[in-house]
């Protein structure tokens, strides 16, 4: 682990306990992080390290490794906050919030009501034949060539075909919009993350500025008249900050997560056999490797002075939600780092408390119904010969090219 000795460190923080940690790095590495970074974190870090370069822009906050010391900040929404987390409009110079991900109670208790019925799971479940569909259509167009750029023809495109259709916002945009996802959530460039938050931004101010002057049968139009406190309609901050929510988590999460499930079935064939032998395992599986390779490292902000295991946290520190590391904690799972499909073990990777991802059931359906169709379409597939696969670590970790091949 490097060390933080060159970093001018807060008065409360001892040099001991406080790193830059190669698992932020914000680069391609050669070995998956899950078997390799995360392991030799809980072998030898305590449970709250201070993490110099944890936040993009290389900015420090403390890093929780356990799943129980997680859980209870995800459950302690008065001494952490959410607004502001990810700095999206700050970095803009503007002041709206991610809505409901960036927002506290007692508004956020509103918007979730006024949410939750357009995500519930029959909503979700009643999209899994659009969802099939676009599956189809993608892996059609490689299935007869015995090799394909998984990332590049698959993942990334599938799960923005379906947030884009729910959006309403036109397909044939999607190279662009990927260039703003990459450069909004896998870079340590603060100037090309503000650019590309400011290209979304405006793209979707636009898109809601047309929808007001000529509404349309869409998901946009249909927040307009969403009810918040006291029975007033949404804003158009409120309105942009839930655009600007779906667009940035629908457009990469389940991108991540499949390129991390397709590349570990690629590497471990007697696991890919089990599944394609027992489709009936691909629900239970999905919640594994949600576990085993949930993506994301997001934040609470700590709003008084506070103290977890003798370490003193001071008012406006970044402690972070580290799905990949709380998710392997060795004190909740026998051998954590290894995927089974029988485990049914609890996990955070789509959050905890009331901030539980508001998309969660449609990203399982996402994803279950990815494998159903590869599975089904795709001969027992392998990492093409010759081939480097490359891991990224960062607030991220994902597989960032995967090319497969099958006979």
């Amino acid at each position: 682990m490097a060390s933080a000795a060159q970093t001018t460190l807060p008065p409360h923080v001892n040099p001991k306990n406080a790193m830059a940690s190669p698992f932020f790095a914000r680069k391609v590495v050669k070995d998956c992080p899950q078997e390799t970074l995360i392991p030799e974190m809980h072998a030898t870090l305590g449970p709250i390290t201070y993490v110099t370069n944890i936040f993009p822009g290389d900015k420090p906050g403390w890093l929780l490794t356990g799943y129980e010391d997680t859980m209870a900040m995800l459950r302690n929404v008065d001494d952490f906050t959410k607004n502001g987390m990810g700095q999206w409009s700050q970095s803009i110079g503007e002041n709206w919030l991610v809505v409901p991900t960036e927002v506290d109670p007692p508004m956020h208790t509103h918007y979730r009501k006024a949410l939750n019925p357009s995500f519930s799971p029959q909503k979700m479940a009643a999209m899994k034949e659009d969802l099939r569909g676009r599956a189809i259509d993608l892996i059609d167009k490689f299935r007869d060539r015995k090799e394909c750029d998984f990332v590049n023809e698959f993942s990334e495109r599938y799960p923005i075909y379906i947030v884009l259709d729910l959006l309403g916002l036109p397909q044939d945009r999607m190279a662009e919009f990927l260039v703003w996802e990459k450069n909004m959530l896998h870079t340590n460039d603060w100037e090309v993350r503000s650019n590309a938050v400011k290209n979304a931004v405006d793209y979707l101010k636009g898109e809601i500025a047309a929808r007001r002057a000529a509404p349309r049968d869409d998901y946009i139009t249909k927040i307009f008249d969403l009810e918040a406190e006291d029975g007033r309609k949404w804003n158009d901050e409120e309105v942009l900050g839930h655009c600007f929510n779906l667009f940035l988590g629908g457009l990469d999460t389940v991108t991540t997560m499949l390129g991390n499930i397709v590349t570990w079935l690629a590497r471990h064939p007697e696991q890919q056999r089990q599944l394609r032998n027992n489709p009936d395992q691909i629900v239970l599986a999905v919640e594994e490797f949600l576990r085993v390779f949930g993506p994301v490292t997001a934040f609470r902000i700590a709003t008084k002075e506070l103290e977890i295991h003798g370490q003193k946290i001071m008012p406006g520190e970044y402690v972070s939600v580290c799905t990949p590391v709380a998710n392997q904690d060795p004190k909740m799972h026998e051998n954590p780092s290894e995927v089974r499909f029988d485990r049914k073990a609890p996990h955070i990777a789509l959050g905890g408390g009331i901030h539980k991802c508001l998309g969660m059931h449609l990203a399982r359906f996402e994803l279950q119904v990815a494998l159903e169709e590869l599975l089904k379409a795709i001969p027992p597939f392998r990492v093409k010969d010759g081939f480097e696969l490359g891991y990224f670590v960062g607030n991220i970790t994902f597989v960032p090219a995967l090319e497969l091949q099958w006979d």
